[in-house]
């Protein structure tokens, strides 16, 4: 048994937490990781409207009674998604966690906390940290530069970013980035994090609801074997390498801009990936944490081998260190 407080305040067995991913995050495998003891979400913006996060939020009921979240990511777009409505949905349907990223949630928190959901918020350094500390929200989740997806633009590290933010943080802290076994899981707890959060990982097993060829790619995959994308646009987004990210790092690199490069990038190629199988057919994240996968198990059975591993390692080989 491993358990940290961030288990008590968020209501979950494990401190495992399988993030918001897009295209994803589905029922199929977010109860897959509640029935497993940890905390998964529900991706609200994978779903076309709000009233599909609704059905989608009722099938992962009819799937698990554990609890489960919803991650809402919120981003700068010329014609934004309905986040407000897509919050009420998250509120009304009752679910207890909500995991926020990408912009400030200060206008979202009070509906959410008025409805009695927690809110774990994604942040890449320490001051973003800090912020939504004191903006009151019941949980942080901070993200190394290692993590797929968007590691903002510092460039800090895990080994370095956790601890400091662990100095300033008082409420539960999960670490994200580069996470997808127990020697990371414990190496998170030493560091001071309460706990861990995986995406990558969990996008390589059986139940993520992506093609079979996506995930052999991971287990093939090195830890070099991924591209940061839009960094002279200081919109850093790490994905998987393939000849579409090249494409993109070289145009830009040029001096193109982002509309030289919006069909390359665009959201309904990235989903064929996933459907189709192709790994090449545009872009998809995944973190460096792709060099530590090897295989592609069961939610349950990754779950249970993390959380028994990682006991085995405090009680073994750390304990076995002390004179």
């Amino acid at each position: 048994m491993v358990r940290t407080r961030f288990c008590d305040v968020f209501g979950v067995e494990y401190p495992i937490v399988q993030g918001g991913m897009q295209w994803v995050g589905r029922a199929e495998l977010v109860s897959a990781v509640a029935d497993a003891g940890g905390l998964g979400f529900i991706t609200a913006l994978t779903q076309p409207t709000p009233e599909d996060l609704a059905k989608e939020i009722a099938r992962c009921r009819e799937m698990t009674d554990k609890p489960f979240g919803v991650n809402l990511t919120i981003l700068p777009s010329i014609k934004p998604p309905p986040y407000a409505e897509y919050r009420d949905v998250i509120v009304e349907s009752g679910v207890p966690v909500v995991e926020t990223a990408g912009a400030n949630p200060a206008e979202h928190l009070p509906a959410f906390h008025a409805g009695g959901v927690k809110v774990l918020h994604k942040c890449t350094s320490v001051r973003h940290a800090v912020k939504a500390q004191e903006l009151g929200v019941d949980g942080i989740s901070i993200d190394g530069f290692e993590c797929a997806g968007h590691p903002g633009e510092d460039d800090i590290p895990g080994l370095v970013l956790i601890p400091a933010a662990a100095e300033v943080i008082t409420i539960p802290m999960i670490a994200s980035g580069g996470f997808a076994d127990a020697r990371g899981l414990v190496a998170a707890l030493a560091l001071g994090a309460d706990g861990v959060n995986m995406g990558t990982r969990f996008l390589a097993t059986a139940e993520a609801p992506v093609h079979d060829n996506v995930k052999r790619h991971l287990v093939e995959a090195s830890e070099r074997d991924t591209d940061l994308i839009f960094r002279p646009l200081r919109n850093s987004a790490r994905v998987a390498r393939n000849a579409v990210s090249r494409q993109v790092v070289s145009i830009l690199d040029a001096g193109g801009t982002f509309e030289d490069v919006r069909e390359l990038v665009a959201g309904a190629r990235g989903r064929r990936v996933y459907e189709a199988g192709d790994p090449d057919l545009g872009i998809w994240t995944a973190g460096m944490v792709q060099g530590l996968i090897h295989d592609i198990p069961t939610v349950a059975d990754l779950i249970d081998r993390i959380v028994t591993e990682a006991h085995a390692l405090i009680k073994g080989r750390l304990a076995g260190v002390l004179a």
